[in-house]
C-alpha cells in the first residue's frame, strides 16, 4: 500500500490518544466532553429549563457515562428534522465483584464478572490496571474518576505442561474459578478487602474510610499502535465501540451551520443490551429530542412531524474479513479493512438498514468521494445487533446501520484500518450538511 496522506492519518492518530485515555465508558465521556468544551459546547442539566437558540452548542451527560451532544440547526425542526448519530461508549470486558479481593494461598486475588461478551482468552498475559468510577462520603455523595495507569494485575496462562490439549482445543477459561486476577502475595497486616481498599485510597489521596462504592474495570495497558508496511492499520483496545463516538463527534464539529439538528447520542449499556436508564433501550435520547423540540416552541404533534423528517445513523464496528478464517463469512460479503464504510444488513432486522436508507446513505458516501461496502453475516451463524433497531423502534425514525471494518472484534486488542476512520468521518460530515431527506409514503 502506498503512504497515507497525513490529512488521512490524522483523524486515526487522534483516535488513539482518545481510547488510551478512554480506560471505561466514565472516562470516555469525560474525554469527549472535555474535547466538546474546547468546541463551545456548553453543558445541559436535566433538572433546569433549558434555553435554546439556532446555532446553540450543548450536550447532557447522564450517570457519567451516556453522553448527547447536539448543534441546534438554523431552519424549524419540523422542516429539517433532526440528523442524529448514535453509538456506544462501553466495550467488553471484565468488571470487579463488590467483594472482589480474596485469599488464595499464596496470592490476593481480586474476583471479576465477564462484562457483556469478551474474547476471554485474549486477556490472558496482559498487562492489565483497574480504572472506574468511585464514590466518596460527602453529602451529597461525590463521584470521581480512578485510572491506575500502570500494570497491576495478571491472569497468567496455565503452560502447556499442565495443558497438552490447549493447541488442538483452545483455551477454555472457568469465569468463576479461573478468571480471578492475582494481585499481589498475600500479606498478614490487612484482610483482602481492607487491603485493596487501601490501595485505592493511596491512588485517590484519601482515607479508606471515605470511600463507599466503586464501579471498576479492568483493561489492557498497552497503548495503541500503528502496524502494517505502510502503518495503514491501528491496533488497539475498545475500538468497539470508540471509534464511532471519536467519528461521530468529530462530525458533528466540522460543520458551522446547518439546517437541521445535528445529534450524538453515545450510550453506555449496549454490550449487556442497552436496558437502562441511560442505555439506548430506555428513555435518554427520546427525553432530550423532547426537550429540544419544548424549547424551540414545538408541541406533541409538531415534535412528532420534526421525527418524521429525522434519520438516524447507527454507527458501530463491522466484520472485516479474514483469510484465516474463511469459515466465518458470507463468501459474496467479503469486506475489507481500507475499503470504506459498510453497510450491514439483516433480513431479520438485527441491523436496521432497508433499500431507502441503504440509497441515502450510498448517496452521502459518493458526494464525499468515499467508497462503501456490504456485510451480510453468514445465514448458519446468529447475528448480533447494534443500537439502531432499539432507537429508531422507540423514536419511529427511519435509519441505517453502518461501520468500520474491524478484525477481532470483542478481543482485548483489535484492528482497524486508518483510511477507514477519515472516510467514515467525512460520511457522517456529508450526512449532517445534508438538505432536506426524502419523504416515502
Amino acid at each position: 500500500m502506498p503512504s497515507i496522506d497525513p490529512e488521512l492519518r490524522r483523524p486515526a492518530q487522534h483516535l488513539l490518544r482518545f481510547i488510551d485515555a478512554s480506560p471505561t465508558p466514565w472516562h470516555a465521556a469525560a474525554a469527549l466532553v472535555e474535547w466538546l468544551e474546547e468546541e463551545g459546547f456548553s453543558a445541559l442539566d436535566e433538572r433546569s429549563p433549558w434555553i435554546l437558540a439556532p446555532g446553540g452548542r450543548h450536550y447532557v451527560l447522564r450517570d457519567d457515562s451516556s453522553l448527547i451532544a447536539f448543534i441546534v440547526g438554523n431552519d424549524d425542526p419540523v422542516r429539517a428534522g433532526f440528523r442524529l448519530v448514535g453509538a456506544h461508549t462501553d466495550s467488553p470486558g471484565l468488571r470487579l465483584k463488590p467483594q472482589a479481593p480474596h485469599a488464595a494461598d499464596p496470592m490476593l486475588r481480586l474476583g471479576v464478572e465477564v462484562y457483556g461478551s469478551p474474547i476471554l482468552a485474549t486477556w490472558t498475559d496482559r498487562d492489565l490496571s483497574l480504572a472506574g468510577r468511585v464514590v466518596l462520603r460527602s453529602e451529597p455523595p461525590s463521584v470521581c474518576l480512578v485510572d491506575f495507569g500502570a500494570p497491576l494485575l495478571r491472569l497468567p496462562n496455565l503452560a502447556i505442561h499442565m495443558n497438552r490439549k490447549v493447541n488442538d482445543e483452545g483455551l477454555k477459561l472457568d469465569r468463576q474459578t479461573e478468571l480471578p486476577l492475582l494481585l499481589e502475595v498475600l500479606a498478614d497486616e490487612l484482610p483482602p478487602q481492607a487491603r485493596f481498599r487501601q490501595l485505592l485510597a493511596e491512588r485517590l489521596e484519601c482515607g479508606p474510610e471515605a470511600i463507599v462504592s466503586w464501579e471498576l474495570s479492568v483493561y489492557d495497558t498497552h497503548k495503541g499502535a500503528f502496524w502494517g508496511p505502510a502503518q495503514e492499520f491501528l491496533a488497539a483496545a475498545r475500538l468497539d465501540n470508540l471509534a464511532s463516538c471519536h467519528a461521530a463527534i468529530r462530525a458533528l464539529i466540522a460543520e458551522e451551520e446547518t439546517a437541521a439538528t445535528r445529534v450524538c447520542a453515545l450510550f453506555d449499556h449496549e454490550e449487556v443490551g442497552s436496558e437502562s436508564f441511560k442505555g439506548a433501550a430506555g428513555a435518554f435520547l427520546r427525553d432530550v429530542l423532547e426537550r429540544i423540540g419544548a424549547a424551540l416552541g414545538l408541541d406533541g404533534p409538531a415534535r412528532q412531524q420534526a421525527l418524521a423528517a429525522s434519520f438516524l445513523v447507527s454507527a458501530d464496528m463491522a466484520h472485516a474479513y479474514q483469510p484465516n478464517f474463511p469459515q466465518g463469512y458470507d463468501g459474496e460479503h467479503k469486506v475489507r479493512v481500507n475499503g470504506g464504510p459498510v453497510i450491514k444488513t439483516n433480513a431479520n432486522l438485527r441491523y436496521t438498514t432497508e433499500a431507502l436508507s441503504q440509497a441515502l446513505f450510498i448517496g452521502w458516501c459518493e458526494e464525499a468521494e468515499v467508497p462503501w461496502q456490504h456485510y451480510v453475516h453468514r445465514t448458519d451463524l446468529p447475528c448480533g445487533s447494534t443500537i439502531g433497531p432499539l432507537t429508531s423502534a422507540r423514536l419511529g425514525v427511519r435509519s441505517i446501520d453502518v461501520g468500520n471494518p474491524l478484525w477481532a472484534m470483542h478481543s482485548v486488542r483489535e484492528s482497524a484500518g486508518v483510511v477507514d476512520h477519515a472516510w467514515m468521518i467525512r460520511v457522517l460530515e456529508r450526512f449532517f450538511a445534508c438538505p432536506l431527506l426524502p419523504v416515502s409514503g
